[in-house]
């Protein structure tokens, strides 16, 4: 079953309902003069994401992993030999006991 997404007016209503809940328990809004930001001393957060580091982070080398894996993987592939006979049918005549041909067949060598 999906949940109906709700409307703008229902989100009004809903924040409406919230901020007048709010203001009788007793909150206050403050109010913000025109201009003002969330900047402190007009600067950004000085705390970044958390990916920053402060040093880079040292690298593994991997040249030597690379190159033995290949080396194993050369010595697993078979040479492709350039020989290789397809077997083809050949026709094949089949003899009496005088020599003369009664019939001819198709065979896969």
């Amino acid at each position: 079953m999906f949940k109906k997404r709700p409307t703008k007016a229902e989100l009004r209503d809903q924040l409406n309902a919230e901020v007048s809940q709010f203001l009788q328990k007793g909150g206050k809004i403050q109010c913000v003069d025109m201009g003002e930001s969330g900047l402190v001393d007009g600067r950004y957060t000085q705390y970044k994401g958390g990916f920053e580091r402060t040093q880079p982070q040292e690298r593994t080398p991997v040249h030597g992993l690379l190159a033995t894996i290949d080396s194993r993987r050369k010595q697993k592939s078979r040479p492709i030999s350039t020989t290789t006979k397809r077997s083809t049918p050949q026709k094949k005549v089949i003899y009496d006991d005088f020599d003369e041909p009664i019939r001819t067949i198709w065979v896969e060598d």
